[in-house]
């Protein structure tokens, strides 16, 4: 359903260490630089990227707005949080576990990135 994912940082260093490990846990390669100073994350199901914003005001957190990226297991979610957290990122929502609602039960584990971005690693369990 999506080609693209990009989200604005103010800290384009900053941002990359943290993706590269939060990415990083789930299998991803590390993200590349463009000509214009964006990082890519890339494979055949889509595009995550960063950028700081082309308007030149500060990068900021949409409000109500969540990232979520697939994990395999929870284990895998496990990782994927604590490879954010001790990269620059700041634990949110309740602690990493399962939550049951109208889909189903969910294992999801929540971050803020360096530049306030709410993201999550989910694992549907069967």
């Amino acid at each position: 359903m999506y080609s693209h994912i990009m989200v604005g940082a103010n800290d384009i260093d900053a941002s990359k260490k943290f993706y590269d490990a939060v990415l990083g846990a789930l299998g991803y390669e590390p993200g590349f630089f463009d000509d214009k100073g964006r990082v890519f994350y890339m494979d055949k199901r889509g595009i995550f990227s960063i950028t700081k914003p082309i308007d030149g005001q500060p990068a900021g957190p949409g409000n109500g707005s969540t990232i979520g990226f697939a994990a395999a297991d929870p284990a895998q979610a496990d990782a994927w949080h604590a490879a954010g957290l001790a990269n620059g990122g700041t634990t949110c929502e309740d602690p990493p576990g399962v939550r049951e609602g109208a889909t189903g039960k969910l294992y999801l584990a929540y971050l803020r990135d360096p530049s306030g971005n709410k993201i999550c690693a989910l694992h549907r369990v069967a």
